[in-house]
């Protein structure tokens, strides 16, 4: 297999789709730089506090530099939330109640928030609260509003929750012209019930955002998307106002809420993620869709296709055996700037319930944002890429991870 001449034919085959991209990576990068602008960013709000983080005039502006981006009333963007996951758990403890019910209209969560709701046992799940749990799956990856309109007519629910992305799931991913037209059925029947929605690995691939379609409250993390691969930890939450009150409540402690949390020198490198993750997430998206015209002119099942409508930043492909998902993920982590020596092997990770491997050579973490590719192993043994800081080192690493494909008679 001549590998250049493979991945050279299809980029070929993709400009269109990168044309498309540049666009929304403009559209997006002005929307960015209008909110630098109107709340008159300055290197005074690069400033750090300890301790307590009172009165962090950066970290208050970067939450409203965040609001006018998601066009909201309010936002919480603090490096104490550990990830995305994290926010999320949040969120939920802070808007449901004892004796509450939250309603998935998206089918099952990610892994890492089985516990947390309780569909795995844990003596600190929203279960051991007494909150309850409904789940409705997606019927032909979209959405079963036949179903949404009988449990809302029937049952009090009190929040509903919506995962965009596919997680470790072979559904699609949720664009944002599904979510405008659920969100409207729901309100004709519950004007009241709160739509919480999971925007991980979404943010800037659309030129809307949930909040612009009437979600009350959106959550995401900053080393995926919106972190532009620069800053460091942290998520964020954005919504109503009284809303995001309770979540910082939740987050600190009631009374104190939102005005303590140390930024501890995290704030330059939260504004300059911010501004470069237009660019950022249109790497990510060309190298998606590369990655998914190779395997497709080889033969493999990939999700999405490449000239599909994307919601997220994530490249399914299927391998159908273990040792082929194995060596693709091992040849991702050759390809990558950092531990390009090591070779990830499948393990129990926590928060999961199947092994899971994970090549992740990056700066950061756990960053999904720079270059990474995870999976479950479990059949159909489907590989989920993401990200890519630059298009150029994404298609190297993609070049490597062929060649150990190959190694193998690929």
């Amino acid at each position: 297999m001549d590998i250049d001449k493979l991945i050279n034919e299809a980029q070929d085959q993709v400009k269109d789709q990168f044309d498309l991209i540049d666009k929304m990576c403009e559209m997006n990068s002005e929307k960015v730089l209008k909110a630098f602008w109107k709340n008159k960013i300055s290197e005074t709000h690069f400033s750090s506090t300890t301790g307590y983080g009172y009165s962090d005039i950066g970290r208050d502006t970067i939450e409203k530099v965040f609001s006018d981006i998601f066009n909201s009333e309010d936002s919480l963007v603090r490096s104490q939330f550990i990830s995305g996951s994290h926010a999320l758990t949040v969120a939920l403890f802070a808007l449901l109640r004892p004796g509450d019910v939250m309603l998935s209209i998206s089918g099952l969560p990610y892994d890492t928030l089985h516990e947390v709701i309780g569909i795995k046992d844990n003596n600190s799940s929203l279960k051991s609260y007494g909150i309850g749990y409904k789940q409705i799956d997606l019927i032909n990856n979209d959405f079963d509003y036949k179903k949404i309109k009988e449990t809302l007519e029937e049952e009090k629910i009190k929040l509903i929750e919506i995962q965009r992305s596919k997680g470790y799931s072979t559904r699609k991913s949720l664009t944002i012209d599904k979510l405008e037209r659920v969100i409207k059925e729901i309100r004709k029947i519950n004007k009241d019930v709160i739509i919480m929605v999971d925007n991980c690995y979404c943010e800037f691939v659309e030129d809307r955002n949930p909040i612009d379609v009437g979600a009350d409250i959106i959550v995401g993390s900053l080393i995926k998307n919106l972190g532009g691969g620069i800053a460091p930890n942290g998520a964020y939450i954005s919504g109503k106002h009284d809303l995001i009150e309770l979540c910082a409540q939740r987050l600190t402690l009631p009374g104190e809420g939102r005005e303590v949390g140390p930024t501890l020198g995290i704030n330059k490198s939260i504004l300059q993620g911010l501004f470069f993750a237009p660019f950022v997430v249109a790497s990510s998206l060309k190298t998606a869709i590369l990655t998914s015209k190779v395997f497709d002119n080889l033969g493999y099942k990939v999700e999405p296709k490449y000239d599909d409508i994307r919601a997220d930043i994530v490249q399914n492909i299927e391998f159908g055996d273990e040792k082929k998902l194995i060596k693709f993920c091992q040849g991702i982590q050759m390809g990558s700037p950092i531990d390009s020596f090591a070779i990830p092997e499948p393990w129990d990770m926590p928060g999961y319930s199947d092994k899971v491997i994970m090549a992740a050579g990056t700066f950061t973490q756990g960053s999904s944002i720079e270059l990474s590719c995870d999976a479950p192993i479990r059949e159909p043994y489907i590989a989920y890429m993401q990200g890519g800081l630059t298009y150029e080192y994404g298609k190297l690493a993609l070049r490597c991870a062929i060649i150990n494909l190959q190694k193998q008679g690929e």
